[in-house]
């Protein structure tokens, strides 16, 4: 039955994935049918952003009251009904006003199943599902490709996934006895002697609750500095090889995947070298890849070696980083509180990913695009830091 409700909780990983680069790969055919610019685009992806934060912050006293499994499916479905809505949208606003239920139930799909992964499987577990997660947002653009290829429209792209995430809300829901230990229940407390303390229910935490404990502001800024690296690779490589390093657009553009198939193939083999390392010891040689990348990078190589290298070395040390980081909060705070600082981890993902991309934008566009490596690499050190301070607060 473990088994089952794993291979369930891997369709929920593509699945969350799917969506997740498809507005990107349809924006220039749907901001043309809309009749908006094309900056457009941007709103869309705060409105859902802003979404997700809510929900990862709220996901404690949800997953508290209702357990994971509940928490998931309808979450999913959510997110099902938000893209079935898009692929009917009239106009922008609608998309709009769409993107909110899209947000708050990718949010909720995040940090409950994060969390329930973390306590109930191995880590290996945890970085294949994140590999998974990595094949969905690659398979998202192909399915749109498809439609857009048949004459379909953009709109038959989201349908097809929509159609995807309503066949998953329904095994979901059919899984529900499969979720015996629900994630972020609150287990009573033990004295020495063995019973129950006297308070064996606890409340929701909240977020002063969470940033009360020590080695919390910690690990939550580890995270920023982590998802802050991840985006910014993401979003910037392709401007900075154009722009930065005289290579010509088409070259450039397929170079840039290399960063998401290194993070891909890299989670793969970090579920491998989990059976070796604990969670900390990866976190350290995923941060040692992505230094490596970086000075890889600033390196005067021939045949921009230096970037196809660095672009590669830096995804491969993101790929442990983030699922061992999740694994590693119950070890580190206990079952008790983990959901609760999964929760505000994954608000503080969403808001790296809201911030840091375009404050390299502003510095790309003001001062020089030449300064990507040096941006990663300050967020790197900042992450180091964090990750050692709490190492000696909690390890």
């Amino acid at each position: 039955m473990a088994n089952l409700l794993l291979a369930v909780i891997y369709l929920a990983f593509v699945s969350l994935g799917l969506p997740d680069a498809m507005l990107g790969a349809a924006w220039p055919t749907m901001y043309h049918d809309f009749g908006v610019p094309v900056s457009f685009a941007g709103g869309i992806s705060m409105v859902i952003s802003a979404g997700t934060i809510v929900s990862a912050l709220l996901s404690d006293r949800l997953t508290l009251r209702f357990g994971a499994g509940r928490v998931t499916a309808v979450s999913v479905g959510l997110t099902a009904a938000a893209l079935l809505g898009f692929s009917f949208a009239p106009n922008y606003w609608t998309l709009i006003v769409l993107a909110v239920p899209y947000g708050l139930g990718a949010g909720g799909v995040d940090a409950a199943l994060n969390n329930y992964v973390a306590v109930h499987y191995t880590s290996r577990h945890m970085s294949w599902l994140h590999a998974m997660w990595g094949v969905g947002a690659s398979v998202g653009p192909y399915v749109m490709g498809f439609a857009l290829g048949q004459g379909q429209g953009w709109s038959w792209g989201y349908r097809y996934v929509a159609i995807v995430q309503i066949v998953l809300t329904a095994l979901l829901l059919f899984s529900l006895p499969l979720w015996r230990n629900r994630s972020g229940e609150r287990q009573p407390a033990e004295d020495t002697a063995g019973q129950q303390a006297s308070d064996p229910v606890r409340k929701p935490m909240g977020l002063r609750g969470v940033l009360a404990i020590p080695g919390a502001k910690e690990i939550l800024v580890m995270f920023f500095c982590y998802c802050a690296v991840e985006q910014t690779a993401m979003l910037w490589s392709s401007s900075y090889m154009v722009l930065g390093c005289g290579i010509d657009k088409l070259t450039a553009a397929s170079w840039a995947s290399l960063f998401l198939i290194g993070v891909t193939a890299g989670r793969f083999l970090s579920g491998f070298m989990t059976m070796r390392f604990d969670d900390p010891t990866m976190i350290r040689i995923g941060q040692a890849l992505v230094f490596a990348g970086i000075v890889a990078m600033l390196l005067p190589l021939p045949a921009h070696m230096n970037v196809i290298g660095g672009l590669m070395l830096i995804g491969l040390g993101c790929a442990p980083i983030y699922p061992c980081v999740i694994h590693s909060t119950p070890m580190y705070f206990g079952e008790d509180k983990s959901q609760a600082i999964v929760g505000v981890q994954m608000a503080c993902a969403y808001i790296g990913t809201l911030l840091m991309p375009p404050l390299f934008g502003l510095i790309a566009n003001h001062i020089d695009v030449r300064l990507f490596p040096w941006y990663l690499l300050v967020l790197l050190l900042l992450m180091v830091v964090m990750h050692e301070r709490l190492r000696k607060l909690r390890g």
